[in-house]
């Protein structure tokens, strides 16, 4: 028994959440409209007199079950997206590294011969507050998500020092190194 799928999700104040056939489209303050299509192993219905969204299973077997929980989680990210709004904060750290936003392209300094370039994808805002901070903001938490994960990647923190791109409050276990032996 699947206790994140049995769990009702609860429709926000101004938020607008329709169904149409297996599609579910999410709409709200935060950002630009979401949908998803949901698999046809489970089955989602909308109660509008308690303002909640409920999933429920066809039947007991294995790839219904996985799906029940997934799906009743991908709607409230949804419907948070669309209330609120997701953000990841980026740390960059090291002599010399930093970043900078041209329009949709971010610029990334850290410690090679070229600028690392990423392409910021739509429905995702980012800002450079500093040059060694980096804010990544929108509705739908993959993307988001997806794009600081991206970033990181282009330089993770190295051991030894802790120099590179990190998630805001990461802590980086720093080795000793060859001198302390």
């Amino acid at each position: 028994m699947s206790r994140v799928g049995n769990k009702p999700v609860p429709m926000l104040d101004g938020v607008k959440v329709s169904l149409e056939g297996r599609t579910i489209k999410v709409e709200g303050p935060g950002g630009a409209p979401l949908s998803y299509t949901h698999r046809p192993e489970v089955e989602v219905t909308i109660d509008e007199d308690s303002k909640t969204v409920r999933v429920a299973r066809i039947n007991d077997e294995r790839e219904s079950r996985a799906y029940h929980g997934l799906t009743r989680a991908i709607i409230n990210n949804m419907i948070v997206g669309a209330k609120t709004g997701y953000e990841k904060r980026l740390e960059i750290v090291g002599v010399g590294y930093g970043a900078t936003l041209q329009g949709k392209l971010l610029e990334l300094r850290v410690g090679f011969a070229n600028k690392i370039q990423k392409h910021v994808p739509d429905g995702v805002d980012v800002t450079v507050p500093t040059a060694t901070q980096i804010v990544v903001k929108g509705s739908d938490k993959q993307k988001v998500g997806q794009f600081a994960a991206e970033v990181r990647a282009a330089r993770k923190p190295e051991p030894y020092k802790g120099k590179g791109i990190r998630y805001a409050g990461e802590q980086v276990k720093i080795k000793a190194g060859k001198a302390a032996s």
